[in-house]
């Protein structure tokens, strides 16, 4: 935990960090964001018609722990995409285990180069991952996939106040600087050609139960195989510097569901 008598201590920006070191930390855990099964479930009762040939996609899928929530409350088939080889792997074995494979599969992709047809998709699904592109890139350039009345549903990082301290402010305009305000991010929605249908805020559960909270062993394995390792210490710092920020400011920002249908 960050030292409370050393103000100025200096934490990099997660952007910093290697991306291979990044998967292996949280290809550990079994979700890689803030999350709940209650919640994917919440956010998958706004919408309607899918059926059994149905074609989903979960964008930064990670290791499948919201896509299998997916797939065991609707019928279709769902593609999992995302750039770590690792959590790909991890997705696929998973899928097996779950007697899942025949209709869910990852696949290794950049969320920037999707490998669909034109108004291929029934429902685009990302939870805790489009800020990889930015939210408004994300639901512009995504909207093509989706045939006429389809979905769009995915959680971001937002703010839940117009006004919040300086310090939380500036981390998050380092970490993301598209973090915005429910209204606004709302109004992007409508703008890109979707009638906003629902948005919910996610309760602290899904950060502290299910996020932080799994992080305290994760660490521990994490830095013993990595003993002496500067990068290492400096990645688990960050992340525990995050979780401290999240105790102390949670009142002023959250992860967001925003559901929208193509018009």
């Amino acid at each position: 935990m960050r030292d409370e008598n050393n103000s100025n201590h200096d934490y990099k920006s997660i952007h910093e960090f290697d991306y291979e070191l990044i998967w292996e930390y949280f290809s550990n855990l079994k979700r890689q964001g803030p999350g709940s099964t209650e919640v994917t479930i919440k956010a998958l009762s706004f919408i309607d018609n899918l059926t059994n040939e149905s074609k989903i996609t979960d964008i930064g899928c990670g290791t499948g722990g919201q896509t299998y929530v997916i797939a065991n409350n609707t019928s279709g088939n769902i593609t999992g995409i995302d750039l770590s080889p690792t959590f790909i792997d991890m997705f696929n074995v998973n899928s097996k285990k779950l007697n899942l494979q025949d209709r869910v599969n990852g696949v290794v992709c950049s969320m920037e180069n999707l490998p669909f047809q034109n108004e291929e998709l029934d429902l685009i699904w990302s939870e805790g991952a489009i800020y990889n592109i930015g939210f408004e890139q994300g639901i512009n350039e995504w909207r093509k996939f989706l045939k006429k009345g389809a979905y769009i549903a995915v959680s971001e990082a937002s703010w839940l106040t117009e006004e919040r301290p300086v310090e939380i402010d500036d981390f998050w305009k380092d970490a993301y600087p598209e973090i915005d305000t429910i209204p606004n991010k709302v109004t992007q929605m409508h703008k890109a050609g979707y009638i906003p249908i629902a948005t919910f805020v996610l309760p602290e559960n899904c950060w502290i139960e299910n996020f932080f909270a799994p992080q305290v062993s994760c660490d521990e394995k994490f830095l013993k195989k990595y003993k002496g390792n500067k990068t290492a210490r400096e990645l688990v710092e960050n992340l525990r510097h995050e979780t401290k920020l999240y105790y102390k400011y949670k009142e002023f920002y959250g992860y967001v569901f925003y559901i929208g249908k193509k018009v």
